[in-house]
């Protein structure tokens, strides 16, 4: 829909919203007809074949390892469920995990959303139900209750509502600069919760190009530093060259701001190797490239392939940003997509985030593929979900909805989203009833995976 131009008016467009589709059937679930399983094999098709066990191992961890795996099959499955039609910039995959810890460009740490993979133009519910199923599902995995589980959802959605109002009483300029330090969530957490805080963020610190190297690398006998090998995690490949690497270095470099670019026209690149990453990337081609400064200095970045995002691929969205976004006749580039929704979701992103293109890439046997760079481990943490209490693990869900109603508050569609959601709780009751059942479809799909891997149908690698 057409967003109007005044706060006013998109609250009152907003307000009439819920007559079309009021509050409290969101949370009905309108499951599609599919095979959860097609829909992981459909993915496996475009990704390195020898790193699909891998993938399917992890996601066979827990239920909720394989709801991290699965932001296609719930965009496939929320395509016909009821929905506002006001479109965001949205991140495509904002459960629980995906929340941490990264460094400002002044070197304080933030709070903030840190995957960016699959966010696209999309229903700003999409993201919502993203993270409160999250809580669910994550919820019994921790062995909470179910009266425990419903309020972590509540709450998340709670947190969204309440933090869109606070930031819409801001002006623009104001929600453009927001942004959650780790100073401002200690005071809100118990006892137990700003230790597991204070622990992360003394771990996060720690967590920088130099201590990467020293994890990862040794030296030849001419005095070069060497990535070890640690495969199937870790580990050279012969698909491109050093040499190669470097003429896409100085490609992705280019359009880089001039401090930016002056920097790394310092560094040399000396080694690279691919890394397995996560639960849903695994497969993806995702390079970790070991640079040197004229002092030995190390830089670790991160290249990691960029393809059609599953809010398009499966949830139905435009291939596409919303227009404005992207300059003027350019071809649709799912590494600029990346960067670009990274840059508007987060409140401080990446200097170094950057993208390119690949037009006869790595025998893939397609005709171009796209890749973003970023930093590897910079400063960045997460709170590890499995040492909260139940207590702090619905504090922590809400924190991560305020911190999605932040990036949402960015796109014009969010002042349509908050006069919708108002001032009840209808929705985030409703919201709550949807992710208990959704909850139940995810250990459903669970179950069926693990039964295709019993039948040979698919193959898995556990424990890696």
């Amino acid at each position: 829909m057409d967003v109007p131009r005044t706060l006013a008016e998109s609250r009152a467009a907003g307000r009439a919203l819920r007559d079309r589709v009021p509050r409290r059937t969101q949370g009905a679930l309108l499951l599609p007809e599919r095979d959860p399983v097609a829909v992981i094999e459909e993915q496996n098709r475009d990704r390195l074949q020898e790193l699909v066990p891998l993938r399917v191992g992890r996601m066979l961890e827990s239920p909720f390892a394989f709801y991290r795996g699965t932001a296609a099959t719930m965009a496939h499955d929320l395509r016909d469920g009821p929905q506002t039609g006001v479109h965001v910039v949205a991140c495509g995959d904002a459960h629980v995990s995906n929340f941490g810890l990264f460094a400002s460009p002044e070197r304080r740490l933030v709070f903030d959303l840190n995957d960016f993979d699959e966010a696209s133009d999309a229903p700003w519910e999409w993201d919502v139900k993203r993270l409160a199923a999250s809580m669910y599902v994550g919820g019994r995995d921790k062995g909470m209750s179910e009266a425990e589980c419903g309020e972590a959802a509540r709450e998340a959605v709670r947190g969204y509502r309440e933090a869109l109002a606070d930031l819409f009483a801001r002006s623009a300029l104001e929600r453009f600069a927001y942004q959650v330090e780790t100073d401002a969530i200690e005071p809100l957490l118990r006892k137990e919760g700003r230790d597991e805080l204070r622990r992360t963020v003394k771990k996060a610190r720690k967590r920088t190009s130099e201590q990467v190297v020293q994890k990862i690398t040794t030296r030849t006998t001419d005095g070069r530093p060497r990535i070890v090998d640690q495969p199937p995690v870790t580990q050279h490949v012969d698909r491109v060259s050093v040499e190669e690497l470097t003429v896409l270095f100085q490609q992705y470099r280019e359009p880089l701001r001039a401090d930016v670019r002056l920097l790394l026209g310092q560094f040399e690149l000396v080694d690279f190797v691919l890394r397995v990453v996560g639960v849903g990337s695994v497969g993806t081609r995702c390079y970790i490239l070991l640079f040197e400064g004229p002092e030995g200095e190390p830089l670790v970045l991160q290249a990691k392939e960029a393809g059609t995002s599953v809010l398009s691929r499966y949830g139905g969205m435009p291939d596409a940003l919303p227009s404005g976004l992207v300059p003027a006749g350019a071809l649709p580039a799912q590494g600029r997509r990346v960067v670009t929704s990274q840059r508007i979701l987060q409140a401080h992103s990446d200097p170094f985030l950057g993208w390119i293109t690949i037009e006869a890439p790595e025998r893939t046997g397609r005709p171009r593929v796209d890749y973003f760079f970023r930093q590897f481990r910079d400063m960045k943490g997460s709170v590890e979900l499995d040492r909260l209490g139940a207590a702090q693990f619905v504090r922590y869900g809400e924190l991560c909805g305020r911190v999605l109603a932040r990036a949402h508050s960015q796109s014009p569609g969010a002042r349509v989203a908050h006069g919708y959601l108002g001032r009840s709780d209808t929705f985030d009751q409703a919201i709550a009833r949807w992710s208990r059942a959704y909850a139940d479809v995810v250990e459903g799909d669970f179950a069926t995976l693990e039964a295709a891997v019993a039948s040979g149908r698919v193959p898995a690698e556990r424990g890696t």
